[in-house]
């Protein structure tokens, strides 16, 4: 082989490889921005860590445009949602963004549902992730137990505080707490009255998918089945308890499988519990388990092969 030869040969393979990195460079950017939407009691990031720990950096790393607005820890589904509407409209006036593509975890997903179908002008898509749907019965047992032993105020009281101050540690010290709008919005009662004025997406049999575009915003899910997925992660205890109210049924802890189904279902048996969804706490979770920061990128290049 000639050097001339090897010297092309190795020319083609730095160029085959410098359009490799270009595509990869590219691969979560989407036409409109990300916003990570996070769940009760979460935040958009304390400190260096983000809610949606390590998603946002490596979305940006590969092109996207994201965004990780904070809204109340604790409050109603429709007052988180004019929260983030509210941002929303901001972002869109400051920088020009026609439309945004929501992903929520948990709380976060009827968040969106709700920006979605209040101004569906503003929504490219609403990708949910883990989220109680039609309500969690983790719920339904904290109202039962907090109303028959009359500790309903008390609880609230606490849960408040607790609030207060993971907004005050995220830097948004006057956002308002709800514990109870919270809990209303949760429950399979709450839930059940929400999808009855917010229907966008339902699905269209029991435990099944539903439509995947209305009023042009495009609509997803996904969600976990697994509760004790690491020994050395704290909240998988909490999670192992949480589980019990579900009898039985797939859950990620907090949420059942089937509860976590709203339009074109990508997947609903991640082998991922409640805080796994979204990489936490620390990025701990099962051995060979998916890493979900993968998710929010294969998702992320959804949307951009969408055209979204």
């Amino acid at each position: 082989m000639s050097l001339r030869f090897r010297t092309l040969l190795a020319s083609a393979a730095l160029a085959l490889s410098a359009q490799v990195a270009m595509a990869q460079d590219t691969y979560t950017k989407t036409r409109y921005p990300i916003v990570l939407v996070h769940g009760m009691s979460g935040f958009d990031a304390i400190g260096p860590v983000d809610y949606f720990f390590n998603v946002p950096a490596s979305l940006r790393a590969s092109g996207a445009t994201v965004f990780t607005p904070m809204v109340s820890p604790f409050s109603t589904t429709e007052e988180r949602g004019e929260q983030l509407r509210a941002t929303l409209r901001q972002l869109k006036a400051a920088y020009g963004y026609q439309k945004f593509n929501i992903i929520g975890h948990s709380h976060g997903g009827t968040t969106a549902r709700y920006v979605a179908a209040v101004e569906p002008s503003l929504v490219a898509s609403v990708t949910s992730m883990g989220t109680p749907h039609q309500g969690s019965k983790v719920a339904d047992v904290v109202k039962g137990v907090t109303g028959a032993t009359g500790t309903t105020p008390l609880v609230a009281s606490i849960v408040n505080a607790l609030g207060t101050a993971i907004a005050w540690m995220a830097g948004s010290p006057t956002l308002p707490q709800n514990a109870l709008g919270t809990l209303e919005s949760l429950n399979t009662v709450g839930a059940a009255d929400f999808n009855r004025r917010f229907p966008q997406g339902s699905p269209t049999s029991t435990c099944g998918t539903g439509p995947e575009v209305v009023n042009g915003v495009r609509y997803y899910s996904a969600g976990g089945i697994s509760v004790w997925t690491n020994l050395f992660d704290l909240s998988d205890g909490f999670l192992l308890a949480a589980s019990v109210v579900f009898l039985g049924e797939a859950n990620d802890g907090v949420v059942s499988r089937c509860s976590s189904r709203w339009g074109t279902v990508l997947s609903d048996t991640y082998p991922w519990n409640h805080m796994d969804e979204v990489n936490q706490a620390f990025g701990l979770r099962g051995w060979f388990t998916p890493d979900p920061v993968q998710f929010y990128r294969v998702q992320a290049n959804r949307l951009k092969n969408t055209g979204l």
